[in-house]
């Protein structure tokens, strides 16, 4: 991996002036058009669009899955535009934990063991005992006696713990949820947004995902994407989860 350029500061994450550009035939279409914020360690934020805003192509970026076409990307202070792709790897595994909708859980292995995955991979030999980290993750979100029952054994909302658990293992910079609540009920849904309040509290960096204002509504900053522009960057008041 060639070296990073390296930036000091609080800002988790910085943004200037991004803008990505897909070819369709002869045309150039911008799915987000010079977009510039940042965000700081410890804030809980809401990225909010209609499907065609830029949100995904944002997600996209901010989890380094893809570069921006024009602009810089600082993400905990590596200058990201400058990794190849085995660098993008590395920073997703060290930096990025990831919370998806579909929960993205291997069916025929425990809790224990899918939380433990990111571990195996982590040639940084940063946990001296990848087991008990995971048992302490999963003990932190409450499923302490559920670690070796499989997906099937387990209901939704905590199939979604699971994958929280998993996300939070390798102790990253940011957790990156992508509409994490889509495929609960309403009442499963606050139980799994009030997690992340949780995790928010004790000073961890969560970036959410989501079309649904009512979800928004937890986190302590929004901001919405319109065209590929941000239309609203507000700090908020938000509703209070349920203790877990």
């Amino acid at each position: 991996m060639p070296k990073a350029i390296q930036k000091s500061g609080d800002h988790v994450i910085e943004v200037q002036d991004i803008a990505k550009i897909y070819k369709v035939g002869t045309e150039d279409v911008y799915a987000l058009q010079g977009v510039s914020f940042h965000i700081d360690r410890g804030e809980f934020v809401a990225i909010m669009g209609a499907s065609g805003s830029g949100k995904s192509t944002l997600m996209n970026i901010f989890g380094c899955l893809d570069y921006p076409t024009k602009g810089d990307y600082f993400l905990d202070g590596i200058h990201i535009n400058t990794l190849d792709r085995n660098g993008l790897a590395q920073i997703r595994s060290q930096k990025i934990g990831f919370v998806f909708q579909g929960f993205n859980l291997l069916a025929r292995t425990s809790a224990l063991e899918n939380v433990i995955l990111p571990l195996l991979y982590d040639r940084t030999a940063r946990h001296s005992d990848p087991n008990q980290k995971a048992v302490n993750a999963l003990y932190e979100l409450g499923l302490s006696d559920r670690m070796h029952h499989v997906p099937s054994q387990l209901s939704g909302g905590q199939q979604q713990r699971v994958a929280i658990a998993r996300a939070l293992v390798n102790d990253p910079a940011i957790i990156l949820a992508d509409e994490p609540t889509g495929n609960l009920d309403s009442r499963t849904s606050i139980e799994v947004i009030s997690v992340f309040q949780h995790l928010n509290d004790k000073g961890i960096t969560v970036i959410l995902v989501t079309h649904e204002a009512d979800i928004a509504a937890y986190a302590k900053r929004i901001i919405e994407l319109k065209d590929g522009l941000v239309i609203r960057d507000e700090v908020q008041t938000p509703i209070l989860g349920q203790a877990i």
